[in-house]
């Protein structure tokens, strides 16, 4: 059975202080638990991502072996009908990959209270930064870092910037930080969610989730 549960942020200015605007998040979870339904939507995510392009060839498919390398009986030596056979060096392959496409369907109600229940339960690493995106007007990483450090953010942690929307200075002053992972609200997952340590968060994000993942 699904619950509501609320949780409230206040805003941080550039300056790393506390201001006024407080943001909350209306959000449904399984009352018991639904750690079984973010295994199935990260494992889901997983599989979409593999390409399934991975290919070996069968007896039939590898060139030559049209002729039988002995006759039948007075070798002495065991039967063989072709050089392509798995037995042999060069031969083909049993049972090995062939290409295929994996989905794992999850409806968008399971999709998003796996979302939500895992947004619940990062409550405590989540922060939200007013106006990042503007911030940021030049593409340099001193000048990410230097937010960083106004806002006490560990960088050797792994951190998740959810933006409404990803910005050129942007992109390029996070691009050679490894531990960041900066993601548009549209685009947020499971599995971003669950490998941050620090999930960072502006208002403009937090009600593009609402709207998306919330209703």
């Amino acid at each position: 059975m699904a619950v509501q549960k609320i949780i409230e942020y206040n805003s941080l200015d550039s300056n790393g202080q506390i201001s006024s605007d407080k943001y909350n998040f209306t959000l449904n979870i399984l009352e018991d638990s639904g750690n079984y339904l973010i295994h199935r939507d990260i494992l889901r995510h997983q599989l979409s991502q593999k390409q399934g392009t991975v290919s070996t060839k069968t007896r039939s498919e590898v060139r030559g072996g049209g002729k039988k390398p002995w006759q039948q009986k007075g070798t002495g030596r065991a039967r063989a009908g072709s050089n392509r056979s798995p037995l042999w060096r060069g031969g083909g392959v049993i049972f090995g990959p062939k290409p295929r496409t994996i989905n794992l369907k999850l409806n968008k109600k399971e999709r998003n209270l796996a979302l939500q229940t895992l947004l619940y339960n990062k409550r405590n690493n989540i922060s939200v930064i007013g106006e990042l995106e503007t911030l940021i007007n030049e593409p340099k990483t001193k000048v990410f870092c230097d937010i960083c450090n106004n806002y006490n953010i560990n960088l050797d942690q792994k951190i998740l910037l959810v933006v409404s929307t990803k910005t050129t200075p942007l992109k390029l002053a996070t691009k050679n930080l490894k531990n960041v992972e900066l993601i548009s609200a549209s685009h947020l997952n499971t599995l971003s969610l669950l490998k941050a340590k620090q999930i960072l968060l502006t208002p403009l994000a937090v009600n593009n989730i609402k709207e998306i993942y919330c209703d």
